[in-house]
């Protein structure tokens, strides 16, 4: 503070006094620039890796279009992050789900489009094809991974598709809330759990980028859209 103190006055004296010789002050047509920073929060659809890789074309896209307005991706590094960043309004635009957009509307909010893969929407309860279960009551007593609470095709619906098949699941289920789609896919690749709950471009794009994922998991169930 003290350096950047005396450069203000050294400033300030210097245009007080005479020229020195020889000196010639140049100027521009132009302003300064000062562009408009808008930040973009998009949920934890995949990992901040896969979310700048799938969302950035479209950050370019509209920084190339626009005037004074530069647009800038932010992942969050889980759901609870992105609720908080949300909850906080740091974000212009904001891609949540749909129950995180309830919440985001009485903030303050507004919604002015939807993506429009409502097929997509859907949630799937993984497996391990050895794991040997048949029916949803088979996880009675047993640890299912999810993403998140606020995760809406890829907990809450799961979740209600096992109340309806038999199970109690806030009494008969080891929930385990993991943070992102792929540590739920992992923690039943893995074994710690021995079911996981997603949604399907997650696992999609997933064991594509990891093929044994798919040779030793399948989709057991599935919700409705």
């Amino acid at each position: 503070m003290k350096g950047l103190h005396l450069l203000f006055v050294c400033l300030f004296i210097s245009a007080c006094t005479p020229d020195p010789v020889g000196y010639q002050p140049s100027y521009t047509e132009h302003s300064v620039r000062t562009d408009i920073v808008y930040i973009v929060g998009v949920h934890p659809l995949h990992n901040p890796q896969r979310l700048h890789e799938v969302f950035s074309p479209l950050i370019k896209y509209l920084n190339d279009n626009s005037d004074g307005v530069i647009y800038r991706l932010e992942a969050s590094r889980n759901y609870a992050s992105f609720d908080e960043k949300l909850a906080a309004k740091k974000f212009h635009f904001s891609l949540p789900n749909p129950f995180q957009t309830i919440n985001a509307i009485d903030d303050g909010y507004r919604v002015f489009a939807k993506m429009g893969d409502d097929d997509n929407f859907r949630g799937i309860i993984l497996i391990r094809k050895d794991s040997g279960i048949t029916k949803p009551s088979d996880l009675i007593g047993k640890a299912v991974s999810y993403p998140a609470p606020t995760a809406l095709a890829a907990t809450m619906m799961p979740q209600l598709y096992m109340q309806q098949n038999g199970v109690d699941v806030m009494t008969e289920l080891d929930n385990n809330y993991v943070g992102s789609q792929e540590s739920s896919i992992m923690n039943v690749y893995l074994g710690t759990t021995v079911a996981a709950s997603t949604w399907p471009p997650p696992w999609r794009a997933l064991s594509k980028e990891r093929p044994e994922l798919a040779e030793q998991l399948m989709v057991k169930w599935e919700t409705e859209p």
